[in-house]
């Protein structure tokens, strides 16, 4: 298989059909970690405001869901049950961030191995 550039032929060896494929692992990892961060972000701020109204509320039993019913559970296991999702929220978020990071420096690493040898035969930008 060659790709034509700029009037040159580059011959695509066993390797660089493996960058390539790795390449587009790597960006569908990307797009599904930029979704898990944006759900995991809005999860937190559902936390936060369901943290921000019990510190708001008189009661001292209050309504907690709990799978598909609601519960009446004290104000502060509810509090301290919030706070334990969060942190769990929080962490998950944290590695999802450095993954993308890393997903993110392997995708660099590559563009430049493949740009270095397919120059503008070779198209690894999204749209």
């Amino acid at each position: 298989m060659q790709h034509q550039g700029g009037g040159s032929e580059t011959e695509v060896t066993w390797e660089d059909q493996q960058n390539i494929n790795k390449f587009g692992r790597l960006n569908n990892r990307l797009h599904e970690l930029d979704d898990e961060i944006k759900v995991a972000k809005e999860t937190n701020e559902n936390f936060e405001d369901a943290s921000n109204e019990l510190i708001l509320t008189d009661e001292d039993v209050v309504r907690f869901q709990i799978g598909e019913v609601f519960a009446h559970v004290p104000k502060d296991e509810v509090e301290s049950r919030i706070e334990q999702m969060q942190e769990v929220t929080s962490k998950k978020l944290e590695k999802l961030e450095e993954e993308k990071e890393s997903v993110l420096a392997q995708m660099a690493e590559l563009k430049k191995v493949l740009y270095a040898k397919f120059n503008d035969s070779i198209n690894l930008e999204e749209e």
